[in-house]
Parts: structure tokens; C-alpha cells; sequence
């Protein structure tokens, strides 16, 4: 019997680097663009990344345009609009300039141009039949990683929540991050998106899918997070905190892509979608109380994780274990500005039963360590509280 099971790996081509932002010109070039197509949003515009974007094409000679009505949650008919604008302006490249909803935003709007069909009708695992026009992606947070992963999280406007839409065709082609284009966030956004990061390198390790590889990059990832987001919050221009977040962030991003997800994911999109909440936010305020679901069913991982988050837990039972690694993960995000619970957010038990109902059937639960279903998923919302 073979040691490890068969599994493949992907992952896109990437620069790291302070000053990757600037290789982008080589790169459309390489891409043969004549007009690329922009996708960045309001903050980003002000932070002047974009049309430092737009100024590195512009010297290689590739003309440009920008779409900007992308949300905090980008939705779906944003991105039918944008599809719209794409072919209208006759474009042949997309490029992705900030944080997650942007690039999925472009993600999506690169497979509707190209499956000339509404972006509902790719939501699942391998729904989407031809690849989307050529994509790069800059991002300016340390997070959502979605410029290098096979997801793009899409809200569905009229159902009030989150679709994940999983394909290798949605993978860019390239991904120029830079932890500079990152000192432009604020304290809480910086928190924020730095505990998105954290939960997806804690559920890829500890997801059912997992793999040597994932998971050399998960535990990577842990450690670089749990030691550096604080001062990135704390000291938002000090770069060596803004650098590891980003590499952090990374390789996160390598293992989830390659591993999935778990519960937290999967509860956190139909909470963000159903009151328009920010994605990292949400998994901060459930990340403790999933691992205290989880941990029991494995606990040799969840010690693992625990010790990556430089905790003691020599000798310790399960229960012990389990409360150590939960505790410290609410300590965590309240150190970092991230407080209260859900019901501080407007959430009432009211409404547990409708977000249940969607998060049992996203496809980030399916590779949960732990099977979770509809009573366990409105058990966990309510311990949010």
C-alpha cells in the first residue's frame, strides 16, 4: 500500500515580493494585452493603487479601463455589469488590483464572458466548463488569498447569501503580491483579514482533504500570523509585520486551495451574506467556537495547530486540549480589536434557523473534520452569540 494517497497540486504562477506590483507590464505584455481590463473598488482607488496600475501598463504601452462598483461582498449583479462592461469595451486581459471580494469579482466576471451565462449557475465544485480570459491579480490585503486559490465566493442578492463557486478555471494566471500595496489598511480591516488567513490555514490542516503538502504550508502559516498580527495592526507601516502577513497570508492560500476549507467557512458565508457583514470578521467571531466543535474528533491535529499557535500542550487530555486552543484564539482576536459576538452585530436567534440553513449546504462543510449537521451548525451560531 502506497504511503500518502494520490493528490494534485495547484497553484499559480506568483511574485513575492516588495515591488512585485511592478512586474505587471511584463507580464501583460507576455499576455499579448491590448486593453486591460481593471477590476478595483473605491478604497483601493484612494489608496492610489490602482492607477499605479494603471500607470505601469500605460508605460508598456496597454491601454486600460477600470470597473469600480465592486462591494466589500462582491455580488452577483455586479458582476453581470461587469461582464457587461468587459465585452463592451472590448478588453482581452482582467486585472485584479484589491482585497478578496475584487479578485473574485474578476474571477467571476473572467468565467461569465467566457460560459456566456448568469454567475449562478456555477456555484458547487467543477461547474464551470471554460476557462476565462487571461487574469492578474494584485492583492492589497493579507487574507483572502484569493489570488492564488480555485475559489471565488460570489453573494447571491436575492437569497441573501454566499456562493462558492470552486474550479480550477478560476485560478489566475498570475499573482503579484505585495506586502506594500497592504500598509493602506486600517487597524480593523488588517485584523480582520489577518484572522481570515488564520482560519483558512487552521481548517486546511485540519480538513479531511488535507495532505503532507498543505499542511507544510498550513503550520507555516500559523506560526507567521500568530506572530506577526499584532504589530501589523499595532504598527500598520512597519514592514517586516506587513511582510509576513502577506507571506502568511500565502501560504495559507496554497493550502486551502489544495485541502478546502471546514465549518467556520462555511457558516461565515451565510452570515456575511445574510447581514453583509465583512468575511474576516465573520470568521473571527466563530473560528473558537468551530475548533470547540472539532477538536475533540481530532485532536492530534488540533494539538498540532495549537502548538503552531505557540502553546504548551504537553501532556494534555482532549478536553483540555480543546479549551486551550479555543481560548487562545478568542484572546487572540479581542487582542487585535476584533470584541463582542454576533448579537452585537444585529444577529438574534431569529434568524439562526435561515443561516443554518444555507451554511449546511455550502461545500466548504464537506471536508469539515467533524460532521456537522443542521441542529450542530444552529448550536454553533448560537454559542456565537
Amino acid at each position: 500500500m502506497p504511503l500518502y494517497e494520490l493528490r494534485k497540486f495547484v497553484v499559480p504562477e506568483f511574485i513575492f515580493g516588495v515591488g512585485a506590483r511592478w512586474r505587471l507590464g511584463y507580464y501583460a505584455r507576455t499576455m499579448m494585452a491590448r486593453r486591460v481590463f481593471i477590476v478595483s473598488d473605491p478604497g483601493v482607488i484612494a489608496a492610489g493603487w490602482t492607477q499605479q496600475v494603471r500607470d505601469a501598463l500605460a508605460e508598456v504601452g496597454i491601454a486600460s479601463t477600470v470597473f469600480s462598483d465592486v462591494s466589500p461582498n462582491s455580488k452577483d449583479d455586479e458582476v453581470m455589469a461587469g461582464a457587461a462592461m468587459y465585452a463592451a469595451e472590448r478588453c482581452d486581459v482582467i486585472v485584479a488590483v484589491g482585497g478578496g471580494s475584487v479578485i473574485d469579482c474578476a474571477k467571476a466576471i473572467a468565467i461569465v464572458h467566457a460560459n456566456n451565462c448568469h454567475v449562478r449557475a456555477f456555484e458547487g465544485v467543477d461547474r464551470v466548463e471554460k476557462p476565462g480570459p487571461p487574469l492578474i491579480c494584485i492583492p492589497t490585503t493579507a487574507g483572502a488569498s484569493a489570488d492564488i486559490s480555485q475559489f471565488c465566493i460570489v453573494l447571491n442578492s436575492a437569497e441573501r447569501y454566499k456562493m462558492a463557486i470552486i474550479s480550477k478555471t478560476v485560478i489566475p494566471d498570475v499573482a503579484l503580491v505585495d506586502p506594500e500595496t497592504t500598509v493602506t489598511m486600517d487597524s480593523y480591516l488588517t485584523a480582520c483579514t489577518g484572522i481570515d488567513a488564520l482560519t483558512h490555514a487552521i481548517e486546511a490542516f485540519a480538513s479531511t482533504a488535507s495532505s503532507p503538502i498543505a499542511d507544510v504550508h498550513a503550520l507555516a502559516a500559523i506560526r507567521l500570523i500568530w506572530a506577526n498580527l499584532g504589530q501589523a495592526v499595532r504598527e500598520p507601516h512597519l514592514m517586516p509585520a506587513r511582510e509576513n502577513m502577506a507571506l502568511g497570508s500565502l501560504q495559507a492560500g496554497i493550502a486551502f486551495s489544495n485541502a478546502s476549507l471546514g465549518a467556520v467557512h462555511a457558516l461565515a458565508h451565510s452570515l456575511g451574506g445574510f447581514l453583509d457583514l465583512p468575511h474576516g470578521e465573520c470568521n473571527a467571531l466563530l473560528l473558537e467556537h468551530v475548533v470547540r466543535f472539532n477538536a475533540p474528533t481530532a485532536p492530534e491535529r488540533y494539538r498540532q495547530i495549537g502548538e503552531a499557535m505557540e502553546l504548551d500542550l504537553r501532556g494534555a487530555s482532549s478536553q483540555i486540549l480543546t479549551e486551550q486552543v479555543s481560548q487562545a484564539l478568542s484572546t487572540f482576536r479581542n487582542r487585535v480589536g476584533i470584541v463582542g459576538g454576533l448579537a452585537a452585530r444585529g444577529v438574534s436567534a431569529a434568524v439562526i434557523p435561515d443561516l443554518a440553513a444555507h451554511a449546511v449546504k455550502d461545500a466548504c462543510i464537506v471536508t469539515n473534520p467533524k460532521y456537522a449537521n443542521l441542529d450542530d451548525v444552529k448550536a454553533i451560531y448560537g454559542e456565537a452569540l
